[in-house]
């Protein structure tokens, strides 16, 4: 078995496991640039809660390690063209990118980081779970326990979610805005509430962690992102008819009066389906919401589900409780294109 000090030392080690950048997100979520693909110096620094010099020296030891695993930087027209693809604004005369597969890599060279021992400790039992447990390939039917479960799931995450970003950079907030801090303090008390509440999940979590250990979710969102909008809403279509809708009809576009695609559920009820594949770093707001509001009140529907590949904003969550519209968000997506029910189509 790879132990800590062999993969800080060898390059070897660290080379043969640099494909399992989902661990990443495990441990904690790593913001991206909006290109979705890279971060900059200080947001890996950020992200491993040390110093930019520290990453900076790491990089002037270990360069050509880096740059075999995706580090570069851009300069002149070079740099010039990823502002203007990427949307990023930086006055900046060089920009060092950084990879998910290069983090990874720092997270294997770092030793004077908390976050990435973590990192280094769930890669080592990862890698030796794949090593030592038997291929199965048996197609699994997944039980009524199962489904059950990817609640507490899901709980899991977000409450790790909340606590690793959302709640930080509530705190700094509030430091920094003074005419809003009575809104930021009320939200973030909201949040902690909403922490103990999903605390009790953590024990059920884990053991569901160990029964989807062999079937890792992350390619679902990665193949879901690499979709065209089109081929996104023939994708939840299918999800559809698995799960027992019937006459489902994929509209889009032009003329579609605001519904992507509209069924009926497995009890005859009448469903109108809105898709936005966005990417990972947008949120669906309150606008565009009451937007859908409108479209389930124009199609006479009994049922209204609003699924996107990024997170809504509170605001537009509180307008679809209100109104009885489902969000699917990125999470509960990954969950039900994996195999469980919505709980409205049920």
């Amino acid at each position: 078995m790879i132990n800590e000090a062999a993969l800080l030392e060898s390059r070897t080690l660290r080379e043969g496991v640099s494909d399992r950048t989902d661990v990443l997100d495990r441990v904690k979520a790593l913001s991206l640039l909006p290109d979705g693909m890279h971060v900059t110096t200080a947001m890996v620094a950020t992200y491993f809660q040390v110093g930019v010099k520290a990453i900076e020296s790491l990089v002037l030891d270990h360069r050509e390690e880096l740059e075999a695993s995706g580090y570069r930087v851009l300069a002149g027209t070079e740099l010039t063209s990823f502002k203007e693809v990427s949307g990023i604004q930086s006055h900046a005369r060089a920009l060092a990118l950084y990879a998910r597969r290069t983090v990874l890599n720092v997270a294997m060279l770092l030793r004077d980081s908390k976050v990435a021992r973590q990192v280094r400790t769930y890669l080592l039992d990862t890698e030796y779970a794949a090593r030592t447990h038997p291929v199965d390939n048996f197609v699994h039917t997944p039980s009524p326990d199962l489904f059950a479960d990817l609640d507490e799931h899901i709980d899991g995450r977000i409450a790790h979610v909340l606590g690793k970003t959302v709640v930080p950079v509530l705190n700094a907030l509030i430091e920094s805005a003074g005419e809003q801090r009575r809104d930021l303090v009320s939200a973030r008390e909201d949040i902690r509430r909403a922490q103990r509440k999903l605390a009790q999940h953590e024990q059920r979590l884990h053991r569901l962690d160990r029964v989807q250990a062999q079937r890792p979710l992350a390619g679902v969102m990665a193949s879901m992102d690499a979709m065209t909008w089109r081929e996104f809403e023939h994708h939840i279509a299918g999800l559809l008819r698995r799960d027992g809708c019937t006459d489902v009809q994929v509209h889009g576009g032009s003329g579609d009066r605001g519904a992507d695609i509209t069924a009926y559920t497995a009890d005859g009820r009448r469903l109108v389906v809105q898709c936005k594949n966005f990417a990972p770093y947008r949120s669906v707001w309150s606008g565009e919401m009451q937007k859908f509001v409108g479209t389930k009140t124009l199609h006479r529907a009994d049922v209204a589900v609003y699924v996107a590949t990024c997170p809504f904003s509170r605001e537009a969550l509180d307008i679809a409780v209100q109104v009885g519209v489902t969000a699917v968000h990125r999470g509960l997506l990954e969950a039900w294109s994996a195999g469980a029910v919505l709980q409205v189509l049920r």
